[in-house]
């Protein structure tokens, strides 16, 4: 389905829907300190903050137990995103959930945009547009603009992993994240594809935007395990056994989703110049726009 322009959604931090945020970590303190330092105070309630370390030796527990978080877990070992992504769902239990990578940068008023966007368009899965890549441009600057100029527009059908907002029928309906540390990156993959199965109604809201990094921890990861950076970090053929989709029906679906994507990001651009997903890999090279 084609992204929509949907009714304007005003944001009221009054009536805000009550929420949990909550992050998984794996050293990287700075790049979590830049995402904590990105949240206005006056927006995000840091009593509704669920930290969740996963083994980090680099200072980050310390420093997370120092931030007035609503709930800080400390895993003695890695136990991977469906894990911690459990573990802070859980302990801070909400009508909407906000699970998001610590690598990201947070536009003024994302929050108070994201939940009233998907409580305007009747969403159960939400997450907000993103830049990924280098933070070499003014993305205060940029966030204002496009949420203006795209205001209102949802792309139907396409959540991402970087941050989405879950409403709680949502684990009542098709459960929570696969706690399979050698997944390893694919558990928002199986949960999403559960979400389709379902026939939730997703979406990725342009009166939103974050900037992402990008896969900063997988990229650690590789390195601290020794592999190639084009390597997959997960089991794939234990994210297919999850799946349980035949080879034809992976297939099938794999086209689809191009398909959709191709037909929704031609639309984005002949109608608004911008996607709601720019991809900005190095400094004096146009974005793509995905």
């Amino acid at each position: 389905m084609e992204g929509v322009a949907c009714p304007s959604v005003e944001s009221n931090p009054m009536t805000q829907p009550n929420y949990t945020l909550t992050f998984a970590c794996y050293n990287q303190l700075d790049y979590t300190q830049q995402f904590i330092a990105s949240l206005d105070r006056d927006e995000v309630d840091f009593s509704r903050i669920v930290a969740v370390d996963n083994g980090s030796t680099d200072g980050t527990r310390e420093w997370l137990g120092q931030q007035g978080f609503g709930a800080v877990i400390l895993n003695n070992r890695n136990l991977g995103c469906g894990a911690a992504w459990n573990q802070g769902a859980l302990a801070i239990q909400s009508k909407w959930t906000v699970v998001m990578n610590n690598d990201v940068i947070c536009a003024k008023g994302w929050l108070r945009n994201l939940l009233a966007s998907a409580e305007a368009n009747h969403l159960h899965i939400a997450s907000p547009a993103m830049v990924e890549g280098e933070l070499n441009y003014d993305f205060a600057a940029w966030a204002t603009q496009a949420q203006d100029s795209m205001h209102g527009y949802i792309r139907q059908g396409a959540p991402h992993a970087v941050c989405m907002a879950i409403r709680d029928d949502v684990w009542n309906e098709i459960g929570y994240f696969m706690p399979v540390p050698k997944l390893l990156g694919y558990e928002d993959g199986i949960f999403f594809q559960r979400a389709l199965e379902a026939g939730l109604n997703t979406g990725t809201t342009a009166d939103s935007w974050l900037h992402h990094y990008g896969m900063t921890t997988q990229k650690a990861l590789k390195l601290e395990m020794k592999l190639d950076q084009k390597d997959s970090l997960g089991n794939r053929n234990l994210m297919r056994l999850y799946m349980a989709q035949t080879w034809v029906a992976r297939k099938l679906a794999r086209y689809q989703r191009r398909s959709l994507l191709k037909t929704t990001r031609a639309h984005e651009l002949a109608t608004y110049g911008k996607t709601v997903h720019a991809l900005n890999r190095k400094a004096g090279a146009p974005w793509e726009w995905v």
